[in-house]
């Protein structure tokens, strides 16, 4: 099979089996983004110590180079878990489409949010969000739909039991519950946009808890594969938690083309792998990641033959 690589000039003509030789793969990115900077983490570790030169390549939007990456028109890619299982599987923002071509190279860190509210708001539970204005639609970035109706399902609801306020984006969202006009946004534990929200909302904002057990739990996680509960204790860097609280948890993967080649990817996963310092040494994001979870399996998301082997090889596969 013939895949043309993806290079910052554009797309040059050549077989993705000569990448081992040319040196050169690249990865995609969504500019301005966590994933950015991901990227540039990663290409960084992996042009210093894989043997080959890894560059960024800017695109619309994660779904976009999944699907550059599943027409073998690009080496690599980082997505998290759930929009990785929902591609695979055809379901979720990829309804009818599945993309059965991607495969993981390596598990990074874990991210963690949930439904922020005002503090001095009468939601304590994710049941009392009934009746209230919440952001919904999220053309451009369609996921977050999809955690507001996991946490919508965790208290027993749905999308018609709330007031839906239109919103495109995440930032949208932010600024509507700013604005005073939505009860509720999803954000990131300890991220700057939680805190500007603490610090512009009269009383601040608190996390709601998440129910983990029993049947809306488990709708929960059913609307969003790859999702866990995660318990996040009062700190002074996370602002809205005020107590033990269980919100979302996720895990971000580098993803790749099953025909990429053995060579490549296991040069890739080896360099991340035992480079684990160098690059949670680069940005605050990566405090969560470790050579422990790097081989870390995800139900539904196979894994690149090459990169099981390595990890195998290392005692890292269990």
């Amino acid at each position: 099979m013939r895949i043309r690589l993806l290079v910052a000039a554009g797309f040059a003509a050549a077989a993705l089996a000569g990448a081992a030789n040319a040196q050169t793969v690249g990865i995609g990115i969504t500019k301005g983004t966590a994933l950015d900077q991901m990227a540039a983490a990663l290409s960084k570790t992996v042009s210093s110590h894989g043997n080959m030169q890894m560059r960024p390549q800017p695109m619309g939007g994660t779904q976009t180079y999944i699907q550059v990456i599943d027409e073998g028109k690009l080496e690599f890619g980082i997505a998290n878990v759930m929009q990785t299982y929902m591609a695979v599987h055809g379901t979720g923002i990829s309804e009818g489409h599945k993309f059965p071509n991607i495969r993981a190279v390596a598990t990074l860190m874990a991210f963690r949010n949930g439904l922020a509210v005002a503090n001095n708001s009468d939601i304590k539970t994710t049941a009392d969000l009934k009746g209230k204005r919440l952001p919904y639609g999220f053309k451009g970035a369609p996921l977050f739909r999809y955690f507001i109706d996991a946490t919508l399902a965790n208290g027993g609801l749905s999308a018609a039991d709330v007031t839906q306020v239109p919103a495109i984006g995440l930032a949208q969202s932010w600024n509507l519950f700013k604005q005073g006009k939505v009860d509720g946004v999803i954000t990131a534990i300890g991220s700057g946009p939680t805190t500007e929200m603490n610090a512009t909302i009269s009383g601040g904002v608190r996390f709601i808890d998440m129910e983990t057990t029993g049947p809306r739990a488990e709708k929960t996680l059913d609307t969003l594969p790859g999702i866990y509960f995660a318990k996040v204790s009062p700190d002074p860097k996370f602002a809205g938690v005020h107590s033990p609280t269980d919100i979302y948890g996720y895990y971000f993967v580098v993803l790749t083309h099953k025909d990429v080649p053995a060579d490549v990817v296991t040069r890739v996963a080896k360099a991340i792998y035992e480079n684990v310092d160098e690059i949670k040494a680069t940005a605050a994001m990566w405090i969560s990641f470790n050579a422990a979870t790097v081989a870390k399996q995800h139900k539904g998301i196979p894994y690149h033959p090459a990169a099981e082997a390595f990890y195998k090889s290392v005692g890292a596969w269990k």
